[in-house]
């Protein structure tokens, strides 16, 4: 297995939100990109406020533009903010540097998308994204 498909980003979907019910989490919103950053999947739990998908968006997004997970984003946020500042200019604002964008890594270690979680507290929304990425067979990377 090497490449993300549609049958891939419905299992990391469905894996992290029945993560979420097990966890008692509130609504959320779950963005699954390709790793050129294209939407292959996009998911609004009922009742999730309306700018969830887009948060969640911008952590997946942010991960594939830094090629770390957005973990790694918020520590680089907190330790050199000047540089975060910078990169939120450079892509117009759609990072988002906290934790809940994980990179989807092959069995052979390439980076193939991106899961971006938001709606609960960051670790939280980091954990459903894992537990998505691994039952679809693929590596998690939180930072």
């Amino acid at each position: 297995m090497s490449e993300l498909t549609l049958a891939h980003a419905r299992t990391i979907v469905d894996t992290a939100l029945e993560k979420a019910a097990e966890l008692g989490l509130r609504p959320l919103g779950v963005v699954v990109l390709d790793a050129g950053g294209h939407p292959v999947a996009l998911v609004r739990q009922d009742n999730s406020s309306i700018l969830r998908t887009n948060v969640a968006e911008g952590k997946a997004y942010g991960a594939l533009a830094m090629g770390h997970g957005s973990r790694f984003l918020n520590a680089a946020a907190m330790e050199r903010p000047h540089f975060v500042q910078a990169l939120s200019g450079i892509t117009d604002g759609k990072m988002v540097p906290v934790p809940g964008g994980v990179l989807i890594k092959s069995q052979d270690g390439r980076t193939v998308g991106a899961v971006g979680i938001s709606g609960d507290t960051s670790d939280n929304d980091e954990a459903c994204a894992v537990a998505g990425i691994e039952a679809a067979g693929f590596t998690a990377q939180v930072d």
